[in-house]
């Protein structure tokens, strides 16, 4: 095997093309497929792509916020991204009485630009292939994560820049990546939520779409020109590159190209880690968000500052609830563990004769799950509904105090205590009392009635219903929850205040959210820590092997990597498609469906009065196309997932045509397996973009600093 695990960086340097819609190429590699991408219509070089000595594409794009993707779009730091990654910090910003998320933002000079706090964006300076060195180390007996920080330091360059390693085709292939990191960063314009969540949870994964999905922010650097923190002094970065848009708009059939940094795919997933996402995980998830959502949905419709304080959480925990339900249908239409389960009966049959030692990986797979699989739904009722209250999150570093207090280590306790205030502060961002109580109550019971008895804490029949019955009116859940709000100091500043000074085993010991808490994560150390543990090592070794094997076994096909949060290219073609018998779904959508699905009022369909007259009008002027209609949105056949949000849709000529923001509900399965036939990337035409920043932002000063293609 490791002869078979060396040839892998090799294997990815040197296989043959293949289909442009499919694969999330590394940009540093994109050479291999140039003449690919020529053929389906791209006009530049490998190395207008991505280069070290020379300005490129990728220079234009940064890692946004550390979970979205946005791009350069003037020589003075104006960046563009989707609206939903801004989400958070435009709300930040926002007061009842300057309401920026609900009404709009438009700055019309630099002085009136907001600062974002908190916010960062990451320029990819370099890639290096570190694989040969990392393995020539361990040969040596060296520890690989000691190799590792040698090789980032180096590249830090004495903090002048960010480095990291990130592992490829399951650990088989390492990657140093070099960033300059800027954290002075100013919101510049935004429409106002209903046009940005235009369609709100009923469109999002779906296709038509008709939303306005992009924000803008200005990156400042200091006078040379380098990454600073925030001052007054600090001047519009200038970027190495930047996108010229194009308002000549898209045609059917034309390239279309998406760098950007997408976050996690699992290609190599196995049946048996099908069947249990399927049959186990996804539906799990999907029921604790459903019953968190429900209950925020229900203060945040009856007040607008709950509704402004809860709004990014909120759209968070609705985004992936819904991705988990389409991708469990979709996983199931496509007979994804069918399709798995032939590959894994070729593999062993190609181990057996070609590579013996492999031969046992699927058995030995199915024995991992098979382990693991009976507490996989207990797993996820922690994260996801236990420890997902404010509450609890506050109660679960609390724990973490106590145990060191415990163990004499007041040192460790004293450090952790006070990054305990910052930690309040940070989650009480999100903390609306009635709502995090309801949610405590509820997740309290749905573990109760869901989890096996065997697999619970003692706390159910030993504390909780000693001091409320669980009788048939089923309160006590609401009452125990009610009892621990009202009588902890986690949520009492004073009290709060005086611990994190000095703090206290009593108080630790004599608080009922922290007992509450503590009796989960004391029953997760002694039942599940150790098999999950042991789960999570098989899976990852065996993984390793069994990317490689695969690789080995078809050694002409071209490989790509999973998506790991780095940057990646994917190329291909505007285009429709047909989900299903007699319907089929053209390209774009206009500003007459947009008109179509206006519901006065609504809270996902309700449009601004301005916006509408605007629209009415029908004066689309030079972002019209050629039938005097206003594109809002389009498809295309790129591969992408979450991470892609805000990605650039980059044409022939290396210019942005539009903005990533959604994938389609047909192609839901498209983090384990890829739907050549349906899977589509949903962008927001930029014309749209232009005419809402010219003829609804009245921003002129931001269209001006544009290099606009007509």
């Amino acid at each position: 095997m490791k002869k078979l695990l060396l040839s892998i960086a090799a294997a990815a340097l040197f296989c043959s093309p293949s289909r442009a819609d499919e694969g999330m190429w590394i940009p540093m590699l994109i050479g291999k497929n140039i003449d690919d991408m020529k053929a389906k219509g791209f006009r530049l070089s490998a190395e207008d792509v991505y280069s070290v000595n020379n300005a490129s594409l990728k220079d234009a794009i940064v890692h946004f916020g550390g979970g979205c993707t946005g791009e350069m779009i003037s020589a003075n730091g104006l960046l563009i991204t989707n609206h939903h990654c801004g989400y958070g910090n435009i709300a930040d910003v926002s007061t009842v009485e300057k309401n920026y998320l609900e009404d709009g933002f438009w700055a019309k000079s630099i002085e009136q630009e907001i600062p974002a706090p908190g916010l960062t964006v990451k320029f990819l300076v370099n890639m290096e292939d570190v694989t040969e060195k990392v393995m020539s180390a361990q040969k040596k007996k060296k520890k690989t994560d000691k190799i590792l920080q040698e090789l980032i330091e180096d590249a830090n360059k004495g903090g002048q820049y960010a480095s990291q390693i990130s592992t490829y085709f399951g650990g088989n292939q390492y990657i140093l990546l070099t960033y300059e990191v800027f954290t002075d960063v100013r919101l510049v314009g935004t429409p106002p939520k209903s046009l940005g969540k235009y369609g709100g949870d009923t469109d999002n994964w779906m296709w038509p779409r008709h939303t306005a999905d992009f924000s803008m922010f200005r990156v400042y650097a200091s006078k040379d020109n380098k990454p600073a923190k925030y001052s007054k002094a600090n001047v519009p970065y200038k970027p190495k590159k930047f996108l010229p848009v194009n308002i000549q708009g898209v045609e059917n059939q034309d390239y279309a190209m998406i760098m950007g940094y997408p976050g996690r795919t699992n290609r190599y997933e196995t049946s048996y880690g099908v069947d249990m996402a399927i049959n186990e995980v996804n539906p799990s998830i999907v029921n604790l968000r459903d019953a968190r959502l429900a209950i925020m949905r229900k203060y945040m419709r009856q007040d607008k500052a709950v509704n402004l304080k809860l709004a990014s959480n909120y759209a968070s925990i609705a985004n992936y609830w819904k991705y988990f339900i389409g991708q469990t249908e979709q996983l199931k239409r496509l007979n994804v563990i069918s399709d798995k389960q032939q590959q894994e009966e070729a593999f062993t049959a190609w181990a057996q004769k070609n590579h013996p030692a492999s031969k046992n990986i699927m058995s030995e797979f199915a024995k991992t799950y098979a382990a693991y699989r009976p507490y996989a739904k207990q797993n996820i009722y922690l994260s996801e509904g236990i420890a997902a209250p404010v509450v609890t999150k506050l109660a679960a570093r609390a724990v973490t105090i106590k145990k060191a207090l415990q163990e004499g280590k007041k040192e460790e306790a004293m450090k952790a205590a006070q990054g305990f205030k910052a930690l309040k502060t940070s989650l009480m961002e999100n903390y609306v009392a009635p709502v995090d109580e309801e949610i405590l109550a509820k997740t309290m019971e749905m573990y109760y009635n869901d989890i096996p008895s065997g697999q619970q804490p003692p706390i159910y029949n030993a504390v909780i219903f000693k001091k409320f019955p669980n009788d048939k009116s089923g309160t006590a859940f609401a009452q125990y929850a009610n009892y621990m709000v009202k009588n902890t100091f986690l949520l009492d500043d004073a009290k709060f205040s005086q611990f994190v000074n000095a703090p206290n085993l009593d108080v630790l010991n004599n608080d009922p959210v922290v007992q509450y808490m503590e009796a989960f994560m004391d029953n997760q150390d002694a039942k599940f820590k150790e098999k999950t543990e042991a789960y999570n090592k098989s899976k990852t070794i065996l993984a390793k092997d069994y990317i490689a094997g695969l690789m080995q076994m078809n050694p002409d096909k071209n490989w790509y990597p999973d998506a790991n949060s780095t940057m990646r290219v994917t190329y291909g073609n505007v285009a429709g498609y047909q989900p299903q018998d007699a319907v089929k779904y053209d390209y774009y959508t206009t500003m007459e469906g947009l008109l179509a699905k206006y519901k006065p009022g609504d809270y996902e369909f309700d449009l601004p009065k301005d916006f509408l007259t605007l629209a009415k009008k029908g004066d689309y002027g030079q972002y019209a196309n050629a039938d005097g209609k206003l594109v809002t949105c389009f498809v295309t056949n790129n591969d992408i997932t979450g991470g892609n949000s805000g990605s650039p849709i980059i044409s022939a000529k290396g210019e942005l045509l539009g903005l990533a923001f959604d994938g389609n509900w047909e192609a839901m399965s498209g983090d384990i397996a890829f739907d050549k036939q349906y899977k589509r990337t949903i962008a927001v035409d930029i014309r749209f973009v232009m005419w809402i920043i010219d003829k609804l932002g009245g921003a002129q000063n931001l269209i001006d600093e544009m290099q606009v293609v007509k």
